[in-house]
């Protein structure tokens, strides 16, 4: 246990800026089902009958996933699709629980030239990741420790790579206790063959995640502190410049308290684990990089429900980027039992 978390402060110190477009196969780090998504893309804590968030964090890995099949299809921006599916399965209360989990998006098709503009008719790109998960209760504690080992292809056009990577996750759960808190340290990896001799970081991701189910109340609170490996998320958006009476322009300057929030992601439950299930969430982060001043899109807001139908369960999430944009995720979990 003291050395996951001396790996993590190392990773945390030392990890160079990792989002926006600043390493590849940025696919990994896009939410992984209809519940992340629609309590705001970012959650750690979720143990329960879904397996999908095994893909996210391993260490929720348990045996309420034994034979639950999870489907998701997200109908993303443009013409690009892409989809998760995950199983658990439960060895024995010894062994306990391991997860399987894929990951696949596709661009859809685009049109080629070269460099004189001469056209080289259509191309198009896809990625993929498959993963195994385990996680292992620390005797006589109500900590967990999983991890997934991934295998990464991607084809871009007539150029393909392939990696590898690890996801590291400790959770603490109590059944009798109403908090759960979780710390994950995902993409810790390789590319083994690169697309063009020139190789590239993985998009590393530390996140920590807490929630918490209200006692008299049929609620459950979830607060992410996500992208933790680099401090300065903000950016000045010249979009969001303002001119004073003078005609001075006052750029867009965002504020320690402003690149504070662009951490946390907010997410709330209503009648969690129930047969129908409402979802909300908020991503500071979407919300500022998306925003235009004097407008409401709503962006960085998220919602969703599910409903249990026999060994069905059928989800559905909203998310808000902007007045332009937006996207639904689709999911479907079959108890195989």
């Amino acid at each position: 246990m003291r050395h996951l978390f001396l790996l993590i402060f190392l990773c945390s110190a030392f990890a160079k800026a990792q989002i926006g477009g600043r390493s590849t196969y940025q696919f990994l780090n896009l939410v992984s089902g209809t519940k992340q998504a629609a309590l705001g893309g970012r959650v750690l804590t979720g143990v329960d009958y879904d397996p999908t968030s095994g893909i996210f964090n391993p260490a929720t890995i348990n045996p309420k996933m034994d034979n639950q099949l999870q489907v998701n299809y997200v109908n993303y921006l443009g013409d690009v699709n892409y989809g998760t599916a995950s199983y658990a399965y439960t060895w024995d209360r010894h062994v306990q629980t391991f997860h399987a989990g894929v990951t696949y998006l596709n661009y859809g098709t685009f049109d080629g030239f070269d460099e004189q503009g001469n056209s080289t008719g259509e191309f198009g790109g896809n990625e993929v990741a498959v993963s195994m998960g385990y996680a292992y209760n620390i005797p006589w504690s109500d900590f967990y420790v999983g991890a997934n080992l991934k295998l990464i292809s991607s084809k871009l056009d007539i150029y393909t790579s392939f990696g590898g990577a690890v996801d590291l996750g400790v959770l603490y759960y109590n059944e009798d206790k109403a908090i759960r808190a979780a710390l994950v340290v995902r993409n810790l990896g390789t590319q083994f063959t690169p697309y063009n001799e020139i190789y590239e970081d993985l998009p590393l991701e530390i996140s920590a995640g807490f929630s918490n189910t209200m006692k008299n109340l049929p609620l459950r609170l979830h607060v992410t502190l996500e992208n933790l490996q680099q401090w300065d998320l903000a950016f000045t958006n010249e979009a969001n410049a303002q001119t004073d009476l003078d005609g001075n322009v006052i750029e867009d300057k965002p504020s320690f308290f402003n690149n504070a929030l662009r951490h946390t992601v907010f997410g709330l439950e209503i009648f969690p684990e129930q047969v129908f299930e409402v979802r909300l969430g908020y991503s500071f982060r979407r919300a500022e990089e998306l925003r235009i001043d004097n407008t409401r899109a709503f962006s960085g807001v998220s919602a969703g429900f599910s409903l249990k139908m026999n060994k069905l369960r059928f989800s559905y999430t909203h998310a808000r980027y902007t007045l332009a944009s937006h996207t639904s995720l689709f999911g479907v979990n079959i108890n195989l039992q």
